[in-house]
């Protein structure tokens, strides 16, 4: 149970290429804010975390692969949520991940609307994110300077920030996308949206 005197954020940790994580980042600001709790988003990169749990991503599991084809475009209409399958599916997001990071640093508040807007292009419209320009661009559109990301995001200050928090995010139990720590509970996956609302109206 939570303690009403030890009221934590909402941690979520999600991979740029996880079509979970993007349903769940539709609602999890908008439950944040009902419940008073300040949400922090971190991106992280899935695939390292893979490599040392041994999981593999949906995609790549048969029918479990399939089966999600089919789910998310149903949920993300549920949701009223735009949605297209990208081609390529699914990516490396090294640079939107690495991008976020810098403007966390350097120009904070723009950094969830970036998260949020890389999501949509991915997502709701299909575009690749892994490609460094289309990161530029989308950062451009929130008034972020293009040529100061595109060279930050080559320094290995960068580079090793992403790779912490993705360790970080492992030495604290995360195995998947989306995944949520709140007042040291873990909810795993966008369809535990309604047992994170559940948990916080009891406080």
């Amino acid at each position: 149970m939570s303690n009403p005197a030890q009221k934590s954020d909402i941690e979520f940790y999600f991979d740029f290429a996880s079509p979970y994580g993007y349903l769940a980042a539709q609602k999890i600001d908008q439950i944040g804010e009902r419940y008073g709790r300040r949400v922090n988003w971190h991106p992280i990169m899935l695939g390292a975390i893979f490599k040392q749990t041994g999981n593999m991503p949906n995609a790549d599991i048969g029918l479990k692969g399939d089966y999600m084809r089919m789910d998310v475009p149903r949920l993300a209409k549920m949701m009223g949520a735009p949605f297209t399958w990208p081609e390529p599916f699914p990516i490396a997001t090294l640079a939107a991940a690495r991008a976020y990071y810098w403007l966390l640093d350097h120009d904070a508040a723009k950094a969830v609307p970036f998260a949020k807007a890389c999501y949509h292009h991915y997502f709701g419209k299909g575009a690749d994110i892994s490609d460094m320009q289309e990161v530029v661009l989308i950062a451009e559109e929130l008034g972020v300077d293009g040529a100061a990301l595109a060279e930050a995001v080559t320094r290995d200050d960068v580079k090793q920030r992403v790779k912490d928090k993705t360790a970080e995010a492992l030495d604290l139990g995360v195995f998947g996308s989306p995944y949520f720590l709140i007042d040291g509970e873990p909810f795993f996956g966008s369809d535990r949206i309604w047992q994170i609302e559940r948990f916080l109206g009891k406080e």
